[in-house]
C-alpha cells in the first residue's frame, strides 16, 4: 500500500539552524494496517505524514502507493487518494460555508469541477445519511455555517469529509489533541469506528500511549527522525506504557523511572 525507502527530509539545510527531521527512514505499510505512531516533541512523527500527504518534499527516497512511485507528486493530486484530519479543528473545514457545502467540496475531491449547482437534493440525502452516524443533530443542520459548530462538531465534520470518498490513505495528525478530553474520547471512537468499517489503511500521530496501545494493528516510535519500534499484532497487544517509556529512555541513555509516568497524557 504505502512504501517509503530511505527517506530523508532536512529543513533550513545547509545553515546554522540545520534540522535532520528524518533519517533513512524504510517502512511498508501493508492495506488494513493501523499505523499508531508516537514519539515525543521534535521526533518527526508530523513530518512524516506531512511528506506522505506532498506538504513537504523529500531530500532524498522515495514514497510509493500501490507500487506507484508518488515522490515528486504535488499535494493536490495526492489529495485524491488521501483523507486528512489536522489538529486544529479549523484546518479541515471552511467555516463560512454551511455544513452541506463542505460535504459536496470533499465529495468533489480529486474530481474534474465546473459551473453548475454545488449541492444537489441527491447530495443531500447521502450528507444527512453520513451525519446521522455521529448522533450530534448536524444531518437536521446542513445549511448551517461550519463556523456555528463547536470545536469537536468540526473535528467530526471533517472525520466524514476526509473519508467521503472512502481514500486509499487516511492520515490522522494528532486529531484529538486539542480536543477537550470528553469530547476527544468521542473523536476517537467515531475514527476507530470508520476505519474498520471502512477498512481504511490508516496513519495516526499521537501524543498519547494509550491511544496509541489501545487502538490500531500496529505501532511505530520515532526519535530522532529515526524508527526505533515497530510492533503489531500480539506483540503490540502484550505492551503497557511502561514497556514504551521504557524502550524511549534506553534510547535516550536515560535510566527509567515510575515518576516518568507523570508526564504520560492521561
Amino acid at each position: 500500500m504505502i512504501t517509503l525507502k530511505a527517506i530523508t527530509k532536512y529543513f533550513n539545510r545547509g545553515s546554522i539552524n540545520e534540522v535532520l527531521s528524518l533519517d533513512n527512514i524504510n517502512l511498508d505499510v501493508e492495506p488494513g494496517d493501523f499505523v499508531a505512531i508516537i514519539g515525543s516533541n521534535g521526533a518527526g512523527k508530523s513530518t512524516l505524514l506531512n511528506c506522505v500527504a506532498g506538504s513537504h518534499l523529500l531530500d532524498s527516497g522515495k514514497i510509493l502507493l500501490n507500487h506507484t512511485e508518488i515522490t515528486v507528486w504535488p499535494e493536490h493530486k495526492r489529495a485524491k487518494f488521501m483523507g486528512r484530519v489536522f489538529q486544529d479543528p479549523l484546518l479541515g473545514t471552511c467555516s463560512t460555508l454551511s455544513i452541506e457545502q463542505n460535504l459536496a467540496l470533499a465529495k468533489k475531491r480529486g474530481q474534474p469541477r465546473g459551473l453548475g449547482i454545488g449541492v444537489k437534493n441527491r447530495d443531500r440525502d447521502l450528507f444527512r445519511e453520513k451525519l446521522k452516524v455521529l448522533g450530534l443533530g448536524l444531518e437536521n443542520r446542513l445549511q448551517d455555517k461550519v463556523g456555528l459548530l463547536s470545536g469537536g462538531q468540526r473535528q467530526a465534520l471533517t472525520m466524514i469529509m476526509a473519508t467521503m470518498i472512502h481514500p486509499e490513505v487516511l492520515l490522522l495528525d494528532e486529531h484529538t489533541a486539542a480536543l477537550d478530553p470528553k469530547t476527544a474520547h468521542q473523536i476517537i471512537d467515531l475514527t476507530n469506528k470508520i476505519i474498520h468499517e471502512l477498512k481504511l489503511t490508516t496513519l495516526m500521530v499521537t501524543h498519547n500511549m494509550k491511544q496509541a496501545l489501545e487502538f490500531g494493528n500496529r505501532l511505530i516510535m520515532l526519535n530522532m527522525g529515526r524508527i526505533i519500534m515497530d510492533v503489531r499484532g500480539q506483540e503490540k497487544k502484550n505492551l503497557t506504557v511502561q514497556d514504551l517509556l521504557a524502550g524511549f529512555y534506553k534510547v535516550q541513555g536515560e535510566a527509567f523511572s515510575s515518576d516518568k509516568m507523570l508526564l504520560v497524557n492521561p
